[in-house]
């Protein structure tokens, strides 16, 4: 739940509520609410809060972590690095919106996953 991702992902950085709330142009007490389930980002912010963490909305929504039982630290580690290549994040020459990068870092994940998977199922047989 949305409440709870942010609240750990926030407190994992060390950062007061006062302190996100500046990165995303809100006050203390709306990330509170935020953090409370008493209310919820507008779409962008909620994109640009996915893209601050480098994690997926799919995650802050708290449906999925994106990452398999049986993904290793050096899984995640490669994972990371291919979603934190900016280069990709423009089309025709210009940047992708924050909602579009959203999009294109759940879909390498995705992807990310199932050749992964399908590697290490070839590499058993």
């Amino acid at each position: 739940m949305f409440k709870h991702t942010l609240k750990q992902l926030r407190n994992n950085k060390k950062m007061t509520q006062a302190e996100l709330g500046k990165i995303f142009h809100v006050s203390q007490q709306t990330i509170g609410a935020w953090e409370n389930g008493r209310a919820f980002p507008d779409e962008e912010t909620f994109n640009n809060i996915a893209n601050y963490f480098n994690v997926t909305t799919d995650y802050l929504y708290g449906r999925n972590t994106s990452i398999p039982d049986w993904a290793t630290t050096e899984d995640i580690i490669e994972l990371e690095k291919v979603l934190s290549n900016e280069a990709s994040m423009s089309f025709d020459g210009q940047k992708l919106t924050a909602t579009e990068q959203q999009r294109v870092k759940d879909i390498l994940t995705t992807l990310f996953w199932e050749r992964l998977e399908e590697k290490k199922k070839s590499q058993d047989n």
